[in-house]
């Protein structure tokens, strides 16, 4: 083999290893990308690292995060969804601590604070301090109250609110049921975190955690950059052609009469948005969600463009609208620099699907392929950008440019283990129902491997019943059944309702809530890049 065959494989080596590294959607992406041959996927311009300063500026989604929270200061709004482990085995609680404090060490968005120089936000880096872990211990608790115990601290925990001026804007607590049974709590303001994020720190945790018990040295390499390193470069990037170019799209992508898809609700909308909710989980069977894998990849799709399809039509079906507008959140981390900082960089993108001309179901797929693959093509561009833009009217009683959004998790709920030489802990993440809604109905699917593909819905309780989403849940099973098993069917005669037929009445009542969809001018409020709420 010749020497330049010989040096080109740690390159090529280089290169496949970004591309595994990359969620399924960017994979997508990248392939249609060079099939078109107008990008190299690696001509990016790197975020270089900054020089300390006293104070740095905010990202757009940060800023505007922060203005929220001065209009409606002393609120808990904008916490991130509690963080909840339960962790089996011998636990040392001083090793867990310091696993906490290398944490706080090591991401520095973890000790920021914002304030206010000369009307304009600033973030601040504390210098690295120890964060409290509060203790809480149950065992004096009839085991049989334990667990209400447990719930009742959690659901305190996520209403607690921050001051975005005073640090951290980090919570932990561990709440000790047995000697060898805990659950820790993370609650963090979702102005320095996400969801990324969120999987990041348990995954440093599991790390620190097991080094810092047998007394060894952190074996984390230092983070490239620094979350006010992207902050900075995202303002410097985005401007002139780029910036011109972003606008483009979306302008032109979300033109004309855009009105928010959202399902028929049973109760009236109140007047002001009281963001109370509810979870409704099912679990599709394993032998389903194969066919439903097996299916998107017969068809060059992703998990998440299968799936947000069958939703498209459940919505489509519900309502009757041929112009589908729904949100979906991305990790808005495509650059290697930021795969592991800590810090709030999601954004949220429209996807705008036409459904006219009653489509067969392999043609309604085609059609959410190549809207999304533009969209994540353009996906740099903030959503709060975006509203600043678009300009759309605001109301108190609902949201902005959408109100439902569709997540696909690349990532398993599962339990991790601990290996400390000899014993063992094991941690679980587990769900904390906040009581709350953001938006009118929020879907977050997650691929469970073997076990199946878990389906949730966090909905308003101000406009929906627990059985209105029990039901939908059931229709969206009988839809990906059938579109599975006749991918030919046109949408408009998919199986969807697996109840007897019903009554003229009904008929009638579910056209005139679908003519009334059609015709109700949309009204809405700002919401931040997550879905999150105001």
């Amino acid at each position: 083999m010749g020497k330049a065959a010989t040096a080109e494989r740690p390159a090529v080596s280089k290169l496949v290893n970004r591309i595994d590294r990359l969620s399924p959607e960017k994979q997508a992406l990248l392939k249609r990308m060079l099939e078109r041959k107008g990008l190299d996927p690696l001509a990016t311009d790197r975020i270089p690292r900054g020089e300390d300063r006293d104070s740095y500026p905010l990202s757009f989604a940060q800023r505007r995060l922060w203005f929220l929270d001065q209009m409606e200061p002393g609120n808990a709004f904008y916490n991130e969804p509690l963080l909840a482990m339960r962790i089996e085995g011998p636990l040392d609680r001083k090793a867990f601590a310091e696993t906490i404090n290398t944490i706080l060490r090591r991401h520095e968005s973890l000790r920021t604070t914002f304030a206010s120089i000369d009307g304009a936000p600033v973030q601040i880096i504390a210098p690295a301090a120890d964060v409290p872990v509060t203790e809480h211990d149950l065992r004096h608790l009839p085991a049989r109250t334990r667990e209400a115990e447990l719930r009742r601290l959690a659901q305190e925990e996520a209403s607690r609110p921050f001051d975005l001026s005073r640090g951290p804007l980090l919570r932990v607590s561990l709440v000790r049921l047995d000697d060898q049974d805990h659950t820790a709590f993370l609650e963090m303001h979702h102005i320095i975190t996400d969801g990324w994020s969120n999987r990041l720190l348990l995954r440093e945790i599991l790390v620190l955690y097991a080094a810092i018990s047998r007394g060894e040295p952190n074996p984390l390499a230092d983070t490239p950059i620094r979350y006010v390193d992207f902050a900075a470069w995202q303002r410097r990037r985005l401007t002139g052609k780029t910036l011109d170019k972003l606008v483009q799209y979306w302008t032109g992508q979300l033109g004309g009469n855009l009105l928010a898809s959202e399902f028929p609700a049973d109760y009236s909308r109140p007047a002001v948005q009281r963001y109370r909710g509810r979870l409704e989980t099912r679990i599709l069977d394993p032998d389903l969600s194969a066919r439903v894998r097996r299916f998107g990849v017969a068809r060059d799709c992703t998990l998440f463009m299968t799936l947000f399809a069958a939703f498209v039509l459940l919505l489509h079906r519900h309502t009757g609208q041929e112009d589908i507008v729904i949100g979906a959140p991305v990790a808005n981390r495509n650059r290697t620099e930021t795969e592991s900082v800590i810090g709030f960089f999601v954004n949220t993108l429209i996807m705008r699907v036409d459904v006219s001309g009653a489509p067969r179901f392999c043609e309604l797929m085609e059609r959410v392929k190549n809207m999304a693959l533009d969209a994540y093509a353009h996906e740099d561009l903030p959503f709060e950008k975006l509203v600043e833009i678009m300009r759309p009217e605001r109301n108190l009683d609902r949201q902005a440019l959408f109100q439902i959004i569709f997540v696909v998790h690349n990532y398993p709920d599962r339990s991790e283990a601990i290996d400390i030489g000899g014993d063992s802990l094991r941690l679980t993440r587990i769900e904390v129902d906040g009581g709350e809604s953001k938006l009118d109905l929020a879907v977050a699917v997650t691929d469970l491997g073997d076990d199946g593909i878990k389906v949730q819905l966090n909905y308003n309780t101000d406009l929906y019943r627990d059985s209105t989403m029990r039901r939908l849940l059931e229709q969206y099973e009988n839809i990906l059944r059938h579109v599975t098993a006749q991918p030919e069917t046109r949408v408009n005669v998919v199986k969807v309702f697996s109840e007897e037929p019903q009554t003229d009445e009904a008929i009638q009542s579910q056209n005139s809530m679908r003519e009334k969809l059609r015709t109700v001018r949309r009204k809405s409020v700002l919401i931040d890049g997550d879905g999150g709420k105001r």
